[in-house]
């Protein structure tokens, strides 16, 4: 595989210590599940690496061929504009460079699965799921489509077996994790427990579980982080983004 383009995951990047390290984590499972295949790390904001000094350290290795993944559960503006914009901006002053770009890791069946394996980690048991309400929580995002994406995954979860899933958001949009769970109580819903959508630490998770604390939540799960579906994930992109004839287009120099 040494061939083989490598996977450049880039994630937002955090003041927290422990986005960085989950990040880092996730990267070093994605390598045992593929030996062979070279897996990079780089942050937008806050944390080094940053996309272009990988990249340029890339390029003077040797490697022309790169995927970039974004570490994102949806397309929101970080997909849509700051991640292309760093890749551009490496791609036009390395020439010969071609970076292709995967798609983000949501919405996937694996990020249910790693939803409902956090839950259980917590302490919720196979049984409890007829008779328990979620709270999906997110980051949350100004941005309609991602929204739509997250209120979409709520409704196809609650098809599972729960008797209600609410989604919820930590900033910029409505309703908030407390809101959620204060409804789903109102409603009549005797067990609510939280799940937050978001991959690592950080601000906003902290903010989902004060949220869930606040609203008297019975369980709050953990955060997706370094789970093995979302390792499994991170291939099935990489895998799409180079698959022949149906390979995305890639930024060229």
């Amino acid at each position: 595989m040494s061939g083989a383009p490598v996977l450049l995951v880039i994630a937002h990047g955090s003041r927290d210590p422990r986005h960085a390290a989950t990040v880092h984590a996730l990267a070093r499972r994605a390598r045992a599940l593929r030996p062979g295949l070279r897996v990079e790390t780089a942050f937008l904001d806050f944390n080094a690496p940053r996309v272009e000094q990988v990249l340029s350290a890339l390029y003077a290795s040797g490697v022309r061929e790169v995927v970039a993944l974004p570490l994102l559960l949806t397309r929101a503006f970080h997909a849509k504009a700051d991640v292309p914009a760093a890749l551009s901006e490496s791609v036009s002053r390395l020439p010969g460079l071609s970076v292709g770009m995967a798609e983000v890791l949501g919405p996937s069946p694996l990020l249910v699965s790693a939803l409902e394996r956090r839950l259980a980690e917590a302490g919720l048991a196979p049984a409890d799921r007829a008779t328990t309400a979620v709270v999906l929580a997110s980051a949350g995002s100004s941005d309609p489509e991602a929204i739509a994406v997250i209120a979409e995954t709520a409704r196809e979860w609650r098809h599972t077996g729960w008797c209600a899933v609410r989604p919820a958001f930590a900033s910029a949009a409505l309703p908030r994790t407390q809101d959620a769970v204060r409804e789903l109580r109102a409603e009549g819903h005797r067990r609510v427990v939280v799940a937050p959508y978001v991959i690592a630490p950080g601000r906003l998770p902290d903010r989902i579980a004060a949220g869930a604390a606040e609203a008297g939540a019975d369980l709050v799960a953990g955060v997706l982080g370094a789970a093995p579906e979302l390792a499994r994930l991170l291939l099935l992109r990489y895998d799409a983004a180079t698959a022949a004839p149906a390979r995305r287009p890639a930024l060229t120099a």
